[in-house]
């Protein structure tokens, strides 16, 4: 692991089974080119790309289309003074929009997709690949060998090597990164809340334009009815008041972040065109009709766009909108949702139910829990403050800190990503802190009229994500310090000390190399385990999703008399365990197809210059360490005993003390050798004298199960005919007693309390209740 979990083994040794190894995997290259261009984005005739562009409208710029319903009034909340202001606001509105929407987002920002995944998140996966910044250590080097973990490299003095080194140097700069990721995590959470409140309120106050004798109370009502049916649909798919004025000309580009966040829908073309052909003249004759009229009607800026649609097509334009402000409102939360699944996926959330709502499209997904919580939050902005004004206020401060964030992470992106020169970055850095502080401190200004309530939403949900991370990373780090070594398992013996019962035990871990605790645990108070064992790892990578074929790896541990396995699943970020997902059925598919291959290569001869064998250490090969589902690699790995699969290793016993040493039976073809792996050696006979009875006593009982002579994959088929149990380890974390009080506060109360509201894993993989066998342990932090 690039963490320093497994370590890298020293240069490989060609033979005569290193060629055959590149025979083996010769065609896996073929097949590894195709399953990359599945993952490429697409080239689309002009026909598809225009049809792509339409239907990217609604979904996409949704948001951005319904900001005229509010921005004139939030900009001259006190009304208009001089007509020359509105001409004055327009041209702001144009500069807006052309600087962040159209050059900055459509143009650049988009580009910085993660396989066409927007949002925050998206690119802080690009970062966590690019460098060394992902504060859970959980990745292996055979993770970057998937289709989908695309990196690009540059030289070892580059200014982006600089940078890289820089920012993996300190644990400060890498715990401040993720916070600046979680902070603006939170306010598209935010926005997600503001959103439907501002753009429905906006659409419903279309009424009492109409109806003027209707009091204020009716609109919010009808917005609250509106905002309760949107929400229960989500299953189916200058001076100083010139100042001020800016953080409403500013809600002008609200949405933009929402077009980024809902990118995985569309291709990047179809975006640009939709915008730069539809979405950006539409607006600017939007704006500049409404500040025609109230450059004439200086009176009517409360309810600018209603007052200036001709009677006889009122009520048509009035329902147009107020389904305009539902699709908008629609695609917010859908982004929010995808940002949950993300934060989730990377540690930083906790696990909650994520239904696929599509069986075409990846990222259509639905949040039961934070649904509801969406729903009730915005239901009481809307119905708390009830008009247009506050609400626009605090969704002007969720978005710039939205846009500034995603500013600082794209100067990273365009450094370790893009290799760009730091001039150019320089210069749209400086460019977009410019624009987007400009409009922070405008709103800043009405932090005590409304601008607050992000602010408060964004501090609950930092202090959930990140209490929920830390103790997540403690945990992590709990698992690898008190992992079983290699020794005692082996010098437990096959039978592990214990009466080895038929059936399989699948042992749920973090790692994706060791043995558990939590094993240790069991085996300490039970007095039977299962004739096969399988330490089974469930990890999600920063990549967006992990190909089917691509998701199981599986290699031995210690002995094959131990029969004793371990499966790594790995998923990515937008990857979901669907009810009708057979996990069990998938691992132990690939378990077969490991045992089958393995027994497959034990015929096949190696030459005797790649003779290195490991000892009792945990060293996986350098290369095939692990054997992916529909992979044919020749090298199989054991850990105890790393060595090609054309050696059977046998490790029987571990003497204890310096003088210790394992012994190890190597079967080459026909010949048969013995070899002695020790981590210190002394010439003494007495020395000698021991081993070789450790030696003889290892070939009796070696001899004795080879005239067993039963096939493994037999013996596993058979085992899970006898019953499956899931071991999971139910984990409580606790604060120790002289650590501070806000420590034991996140600790005792709101991380336990988020464990205990929590999904388990056994229902998110489905695992049946008769099945599952939970541990406990405790420890301190």
């Amino acid at each position: 692991m690039a963490s320093g979990e497994e370590s890298v083994q020293g240069s490989e040794t060609k033979g005569s089974m290193w060629v055959l190894e590149q025979k083996i995997d010769q065609p896996m290259e073929e097949e590894a080119g195709r399953l990359k261009n599945m993952y490429r984005e697409k080239k689309f005739s002009t026909i598809l790309l225009l049809r792509l562009a339409f239907q990217s409208l609604g979904i996409v710029y949704g948001d951005l289309g319904t900001s005229p319903l509010y921005v004139f009034y939030n900009t001259f909340p006190d009304g208009i003074e001089d007509p020359e202001d509105v001409i004055g606001a327009l041209s702001l509105i144009i500069y807006s929009l052309t600087l962040v929407p159209l050059l900055k987002y459509v143009f650049i920002v988009c580009r910085a997709n993660d396989n066409g995944q927007g949002g925050t998140f998206a690119l802080y996966s690009l970062l966590c690949r690019h460098a060394k910044v992902k504060i859970i250590p959980n990745q292996h080097r055979t993770d970057e060998e998937l289709t989908t973990y695309s990196r690009s490299t540059f030289h070892e003095h580059s200014f982006a090597a600089k940078t890289k080194r820089w920012l993996e140097a300190d644990a400060f700069r890498r715990n401040a990164l993720l916070i600046l990721v979680l902070v603006g995590t939170c306010m598209v959470i935010g926005d997600g809340i503001l959103t439907p409140a501002i753009s429905v309120l906006s659409a419903s106050g279309g009424i009492k334009v109409k109806q003027p004798h209707m009091g204020n109370d009716i609109v919010v009502l009808v917005a609250v009815v509106i905002l309760v049916g949107l929400f229960s649909m989500q299953h189916y798919g200058g001076k100083k008041k010139g100042w001020k004025s800016l953080g409403g000309i500013m809600l002008s580009i609200t949405g933009t972040e929402a077009l980024f966040a809902d990118l995985a829908h569309f291709p990047v073309s179809a975006i640009q065109l939709a915008f730069t052909i539809v979405v950006f003249p539409c607006l600017l004759l939007a704006y500049s009709g409404q500040a025609a009229y109230l450059m004439q009607n200086q009176l009517h800026v409360h309810d600018a766009f209603y007052l200036s649609i001709p009677e006889k097509i009122y009520w048509p334009v009035f329902i147009i909108a107020t389904l305009a402000a539902v699709v908008a409102s629609q695609a917010t939360i859908s982004a929010t949702f995808s940002i949950i699944k993300q934060a989730h996926a990377l540690g930083c959330f906790p696990r909650v139910k994520v239904v696929h709502t599509s069986k075409k499209f990846l990222g259509q997904i639905y949040v039961p829990d934070m649904n509801w919580i969406l729903m009730v939050l915005c239901i009481a902005v809307t119905a708390g403050f009830k008009n247009k004004i506050q609400i626009g206020n605090a969704y002007g401060t969720a978005v710039v800190i939205v846009m500034l964030v995603t500013t600082l992470l794209m100067t990273l992106i365009m450094l370790l990503v893009w290799h760009c020169h730091w001039m150019l970055v320089l210069l749209f850095t400086v460019l977009s802190l410019v624009v987007e502080c400009m409009y922070f401190s405008a709103v800043l200004l009405k932090v005590d009229q409304g601008g607050w309530v992000p602010l408060v939403i964004a501090a609950a949900f930092l202090i959930i994500m990140y209490v929920w991370h830390y103790g997540t990373l403690k945990r992590y780090e709990f698992e690898m310090h008190s992992k079983v070594s290699m020794a005692w398992i082996l010098g437990l013996g096959p039978s592990l000390g214990l009466v080895r019962v038929p059936g399989i035990g699948l042992v749920y871990t973090e790692l994706a190399s060791g043995v558990p605790h939590i094993f240790s645990h069991f085996i300490t108070n039970l007095p039977a385990i299962h004739s096969v064992l399988v330490f089974v790892c469930v990890k999600y990578l920063p990549v967006y999703t992990v190909p089917e074929e691509e998701r199981f790896l599986v290699k031995r541990i210690g002995p094959k008399s131990f029969h004793m396995f371990r499966c790594v699943a790995r998923y990515g970020y937008k990857d979901l365990h669907r009810k009708d997902d057979d996990f069990e059925k998938k691992l132990f598919d690939n378990l077969f197809v490991f045992v089958r291959l393995e027994s497959m290569m034990e015929g096949c001869s190696d030459s005797d210059d790649y003779s290195s064998i490991c000892g009792a250490g945990e060293e996986p090969l350098p290369r095939g360490g692990m054997m992916g589902y529909g992979q044919t690699s020749s090298l199989l790995c054991v850990e105890g005993a790393a060595r090609p699969s054309s050696s059977v290793v046998v490790v029987d016993s571990i003497v204890p003390a310096a003088g210790s040493a394992a012994v190890v039976r190597r079967v080459h073809g026909n010949s048969s050798s013995m070899s002695l792996s020790s981590s210190s050696w002394s010439g003494s006979s007495n020395k000698n004298n021991n081993n070789k009875k450790v030696v003889q006593a290892a070939e009796m009982e070696m001899e004795m199960e080879a005239e067993e002579g039963e096939d493994e994959l037999e013996f596993v088929g058979r085992c899970r005919e006898a019953g499956v149990v899931h071991i999971m380890g139910n984990t409580i974390v606790r604060a120790r007693r002289e650590s501070r009080c806000y420590k034991k506060v996140a600790i005792d109360y709101v991380y336990a309390f988020l464990r205990k509201m929590c999904r388990e894993n056994s229902v998110i993989f489905n695992v049946p209740h008769e099945s599952l066998l939970n541990v406990g342990q405790i420890f301190s932090v």
